[in-house]
């Protein structure tokens, strides 16, 4: 379709705590606006590494539309080929050459729980098909080695629409249990006529919960700091209130490209973000390192 993006995206925080890796791969398909400009469909996988303390590195590969293979629409299982780089329903892997450095990566990927956030047809839909992913497998930076069953904890998202929001702010949390993994994932954006959209999931011990009544209690986003504070209420009645933040040096800015080919526009993230949760008055989740906070537009 002309005028859209899709994405599937990675987010793997290592089980060490020592860093986090981002991989993105994403097809846009731009429109023509004017008679000097060609509509123009490409191909990008993205890597950017995330170490604990010290500013991220980010790479982004180009790589020619001929060689994308995706699966047919509504075809299962799942698949997006490209190169030497690809995602399926379990798995995703890259190699990539930018400049002097080689990134490698064969990760697998497992989980109990998908989550939709959004879908809001022709504006498009947010997915996290691995919501409580577990990452085994390897990533190869530079020579440098991260090997690990399981490697680490994140989540695979997929999302797709018209164009990017004029704003929006997001995040995912994964806290390990006993039990296995607790997660929250939240979303807000901004709708045509004024409205806005949010919505707040948790999966805990086994069960989703949608959070209702979401109240944004504090936006901050700067050069040194990302912080999102909002509260809401849960199916029993319940209060959550959340508290997700990023600091320099590991916040990262990018300019991604709008879909009308216009220009672009700054998306921040932090990939190795703190994380508090307090459920109903005595339960807290807490994690150091384990969230990723995003905050795109203006």
């Amino acid at each position: 379709m002309q005028r859209r993006y899709e994405v599937w995206f990675v987010r793997c925080g290592l089980a060490d705590g020592s860093g986090a890796w981002w991989f993105r791969y994403l097809l846009v398909n731009n429109i023509k606006i004017s008679p000097e400009m060609s509509p123009r469909r490409h191909f990008q996988v993205w890597a950017t590494w995330f170490p604990r303390g010290a500013a991220p590195q980010s790479f982004i590969v180009e790589i020619p539309v001929e060689q994308l293979d995706p699966s047919a629409r509504g075809r299962v299982p799942f698949h997006c080929r490209a190169d030497e780089s690809g995602i399926e329903e379990g798995r995703c892997w890259g190699n990539l050459r930018p400049g002097d450095h080689h990134i490698s990566w064969n990760l697998r990927i497992h989980s109990h729980f998908a989550a939709k956030l959004s879908d809001k047809r022709w504006i498009g839909f947010s997915r996290s098909p691995h919501s409580d992913a577990v990452f085994s497998g390897e990533i190869i930076f530079d020579g440098k080695k991260f090997i690990g069953d399981p490697l680490g904890f994140g989540v695979q998202g997929h999302n797709c629409g018209y164009r990017h929001r004029s704003y929006w702010r997001w995040m995912h949390a994964y806290f390990p249990l006993p039990d296995g993994g607790s997660t929250l994932e939240a979303l807000v954006y901004d709708l045509p006529l004024g409205l806005v959209f949010r919505n707040a999931i948790l999966w805990h011990h086994g069960k989703p919960t949608r959070a209702q009544k979401i109240r944004e209690l504090k936006i901050a986003r700067s050069n040194t700091q990302l912080d999102w504070k909002f509260s809401g209420q849960l199916g029993d009645g319940s209060p959550i209130e959340a508290s997700i933040e990023g600091i320099t040096p590991g916040i990262h800015e990018l300019p991604y490209t709008k879909t009308d080919g216009s220009g672009t526009f700054p998306v921040s993230n932090a990939s190795l973000a703190r994380a508090t949760v307090k459920l109903g008055q005595s339960e807290t989740l807490e994690t150091e390192t384990g969230a990723v906070l995003e905050m795109g537009g203006t």
